[in-house]
């Protein structure tokens, strides 16, 4: 029994009495690096030692791309329905409440206007935690005001995407979205303000058809996926073997389709950057 009592000091604890490790104390990313939680968030939720962008929220994006993390947020208490009674092994609206309960969020996008170095900038940013970054109605909905508040303040307009595609509970309904984004940013072109794309990990289906690629400036972040449908569909479809990286935000880069990748901790001054050069402003510091 001396094997589990550390004699020698005296010390003797029983299993009962000691403490495990705090749970997110630690983050390991893909590639098995681990990082310590406290550094990774110091280092914008990127592991230093690989480079892995870590998927975070509208909570951490705002956080990152306002001044002081200052910001009124757009239309926040615009709630789904269920017009079409949907249920699959959960009925929609019990699908809904458990997604706000567990987010803390009202649905899959937030919006909200604030300064960035300095400038008025308004941000439309998806989450991935609630219902797989899904796009419904409210997606549309809050997007849609959001462009309008551009266009009626004449303010910059970015959305920052993170999509697992349209929300199949509201079928038709969702598919509507596309058209109605796209209008909305089509107007913004016409009165000449700016609608920087953030793509970021994962961004598929019909964001990936719709807004996510309309942007003046489409930029990414490294490693992140990028598509319409996944690799396997696409695979089957054509009947072809994919190439090395098919979908990454450097492979789509490559091909034309975005136009920079950015890291994280570069991202607000570059935002501003691509803005300076767009509006021809100052270049803010």
């Amino acid at each position: 029994m001396a094997w589990f009592k550390r004699t020698q000091k005296g010390i003797q604890t029983a299993t009962e009495d000691k403490k495990d490790v705090p749970k997110g104390l630690w983050y390991k990313s893909p590639t098995g690096k681990i990082v310590d939680a406290e550094q990774l968030e110091k280092n914008f939720y990127v592991s230093p030692e690989d480079g892995y962008h870590v998927r975070i929220g509208s909570k951490e994006y705002f956080e990152i791309l306002f001044d002081d993390n200052k910001f009124k947020e757009l239309d926040k208490g615009v709630t789904s329905k269920d017009p079409l009674k949907f249920e699959d092994k959960k009925k929609y609206v019990d699908r809904l409440k458990d997604a706000q309960e567990k987010t803390n969020l009202k649905d899959a996008v937030r919006t909200a206007v604030g300064k960035s170095c300095g400038n008025d900038l308004v941000i439309a940013c998806m989450d991935f935690a609630f219902i797989g970054g899904s796009m419904g109605s409210v997606v549309g909905e809050k997007i849609a005001r959001a462009a309008d508040y551009s266009l009626k303040h004449k303010i910059p307009f970015m959305i920052i995407s993170k999509s697992g595609g349209a929300r199949m509970m509201e079928a038709a309904l969702s598919l509507m979205q596309l058209a109605k984004t796209s209008a909305k940013l089509a107007q913004l072109a016409d009165a000449g303000i700016p609608y920087i794309s953030l793509c970021t990990d994962p961004t598929t289906g019909g964001t990936t058809a719709s807004f996510a690629m309309l942007g003046d400036i489409n930029i990414a972040e490294p490693g992140a996926l990028i598509g319409f449908a996944g690799p396997r569909i696409v695979r089957d479809t054509t009947g072809k073997e994919l190439p090395e990286g098919f979908q990454t935000a450097e492979f789509l880069k490559e091909h034309g389709f975005l136009d920079f990748i950015t890291p994280r901790h570069e991202l607000k001054q570059k935002i501003n950057l691509y803005l300076s050069l767009i509006l021809n402003r100052p270049l803010a510091n």
